[in-house]
């Protein structure tokens, strides 16, 4: 017998007006027509909004906001120029204390719907000393918009077009003011620009990391193969205005690769050094072009200093996965403890070497390979009382929950900046429960959401 079809009240190029109810993990309104859902980009909860059908499925379709019919109380304006054809702020036009209420009722949310865990503490929520001007660094798109015209900025929602302006309002001042300055140069020298889409042509992409303490730039140029031009180049170092933008480092990376990767294999140095020098708390951190390092310093900071607190707080042996350059890891050393931090990027764990050199900390080692090569080795080593897992996005993988499991830790510090797979993650994990959970807002005006639990056993 066929399945009876299903009655959809709407159809592409329908225009109605909508009442905004909630918002989904992506920071997309969510409103109904019928009964139907409808998932509105751009709509806030409280928002009556007009919309034009663009997408429909049998569960679900998508509508374009052409007018807000009634803002909601939660509606600012956004100041970027170009906010909605970037996408990246997504939340730029929702109210801060808003924002903060949305990611961490996302995170409560995902617990207990994607990982059926019932039972936690109330989840405190950490907001951004500065919810805008606090992004450090910037992998910035450049297409040629005209002949000596570039366009720099991000590529906007669902496409590889560049959203072009002169400032992005979450980057830290120097940011800006230094990828106009170059912008200015690789027009007047007619640097030669990638096409991505007939694989030909030199610049691909600008990479500029800024250390507010103590006011080092580092630059980036990622090209195909070949050499920057020499005027340019001439120009480039000219002393007054490396000093103005505090630059310390220009570096040429090579990435031949047909790929959405933005960074290729190889970094060399046109000028200066290939790293900076980022103050962390109590900590100085060499960062190279490519290493992880959050976004938000001092956000970062205050990260840092709460696994230092958790894991403090048993002492013993201490391993952190995914450990990048060693901030978290070194921070937790710094009281005392002995810890092994495992990263798989080479770059990085040379950092993280340096840095605890730097900071004179000689009890924490660093080693180089991936989480489930090196974790299953280390429970050989002896008790361990704190396990920290920062994974990426896409979470830890299977084998890296079942050595976490056979390791037996008396704690597990997880570090997440994605709610869905934390939650899978976590319900993996039946042995252990959530004693603690706060959300440290590390990205203002998107919908990122980055989580620290600290896990004990259940019994």
């Amino acid at each position: 017998m066929a399945k009876p079809q299903l009655e959809i009240p709407v159809a592409p190029g329908d225009r109605l007006d909508i009442d905004v109810e909630t918002q989904s993990a992506s920071g997309d309104g969510i409103g109904r027509a019928s009964g139907y859902t409808l998932f509105l980009p751009g709509g806030l909860p409280g928002d009556q909004v007009r919309a034009e059908i663009i997408k429909r499925t049998p569960r679900f379709g998508v509508g374009r906001v052409i007018e807000v019919l009634s803002p909601s109380p939660a509606r600012v304006a956004a100041p970027c120029p170009v906010f909605t054809a970037c996408g990246g702020c997504k939340l730029q036009e929702q109210r801060y204390e808003d924002q903060l209420a949305f990611k961490t009722r996302v995170v409560a949310d995902s617990l207990t719907h994607l990982g059926n865990i019932d039972a936690f503490p109330e989840i405190t929520t950490w907001a951004a000393p500065r919810p805008y001007g606090y992004r450090n660094k910037a992998s910035f798109a450049v297409t040629l918009l005209a002949p000596g015209k570039l366009g720099i900025g991000f590529f906007q929602e669902g496409s590889h077009d560049v959203a072009d302006s002169a400032t992005c309002d979450i980057l830290q001042a120097p940011i800006n003011a230094t990828k106009e300055w170059l912008r200015g140069l690789l027009e007047k020298h007619r640097v030669p620009i990638y096409n991505e889409t007939r694989h030909k042509g030199f610049l691909r992409g600008l990479i500029v990391r800024h250390a507010k303490s103590p006011g080092e730039t580092l630059v980036g140029f990622v090209t195909t193969r070949g050499r920057l031009p020499k005027p340019f180049l001439k120009e480039a170092l000219n002393e007054a205005a490396l000093s103005r933008f505090g630059i310390t480092g220009l570096v040429q990376n090579l990435n031949e690769r047909d790929t959405n990767a933005i960074l290729g294999p190889k970094t060399r140095v046109l000028w200066g050094k290939d790293r900076l020098a980022e103050t962390v708390g109590d900590l100085t951190l060499n960062l190279s072009l490519g290493s992880f390092f959050q976004v938000n310093t001092e956000q970062a900071a205050r990260l840092y200093g709460l696994a230092r607190e958790w894991a403090a707080s048993l002492g013993g042996r201490v391993v952190d996965a995914y450990s990048g350059v060693g901030g978290i890891a070194l921070g937790i050393a710094r009281a005392g403890l002995k810890v092994t931090g495992i990263e798989e990027y080479a770059p990085a764990v040379a950092d993280a070497e340096e840095n605890a050199r730097r900071n004179g900390i000689d009890t924490a080692r660093f080693l180089a390979g991936t989480v489930e090569q090196h974790l299953p080795q280390l429970i050989g080593e002896g008790p361990v009382a704190t396990l920290v897992v920062d994974p990426p996005r896409k979470g830890c993988s299977p084998a890296v929950l079942e050595a976490a499991k056979t390791m037996a830790p008396k704690q597990i510090i997880y570090i997440s900046c994605n709610p869905a797979t934390l939650a899978r993650d976590l319900a993996r994990l039946p042995d252990y429960r959530i004693a603690q959970i706060t959300v440290i807002d590390m990205f203002p005006q998107t919908q990122h959401v980055e989580t620290a639990v600290r896990l004990v056993p259940a019994g």
